[in-house]
């Protein structure tokens, strides 16, 4: 079975829980309450680790993030990838701690697409990610891990507008 979360990104986001719960740090727990709003964005910008396998960094496609609460949001998407073949994607965000205006967390999902991984059928994922919202604008970075010779990791780079 796929390793889906680094250990080292598990660790660092249960020890940014438990530093959350101290008055003196910057991290604090996010307060969930409902909201709605509707993100729109046109594909990733990748940074693979590895630079030597001709990868693919220009991600273009289209997605949407659904926040319906504080630290949840349903995301759904189609772009071109690192393996230049189209991938679909379905997950959720969750983001319980913020640091300042950036909320931290994972996508928990699957994706399609990637020819090494099940013969590009689905697979599930957990993906560390930062998000930063300014009125109208946001970004999520995202720190992809690799998988044997099967996917390859990379900082990806989302940016999205918001429809309302």
């Amino acid at each position: 079975m796929m390793k889906l979360l680094p250990k080292t990104a598990a660790l660092a986001l249960l020890a940014l829980a438990s530093l959350s719960a101290h008055a003196d740090n910057p991290f604090e727990l996010v307060e969930n309450k409902p909201i709605s709003e509707l993100w729109l964005n046109p594909g990733f910008y990748s940074y693979h680790y590895q630079r030597d396998k001709g990868l693919n960094d220009s991600n273009p496609g289209f997605g949407a993030e659904y926040r319906y609460s504080t630290v949840l949001s349903a995301t759904a998407g189609r772009f071109y990838n690192s393996d230049r073949e189209y991938s679909n994607y379905l997950g959720v965000y969750y983001q319980p701690v913020a640091l300042g205006p950036v909320r931290i967390g994972a996508a928990v999902g699957g994706f399609n697409g990637y020819p090494k991984m099940r013969d590009g059928g689905w697979f599930p994922a957990v993906v560390p990610v930062l998000s930063f919202d300014y009125q109208r604008v946001g970004v999520n970075l995202s720190i992809v891990p690799s998988y044997k010779d099967r996917l390859y990791g990379a900082i990806s780079i989302q940016l999205k507008l918001k429809a309302f």
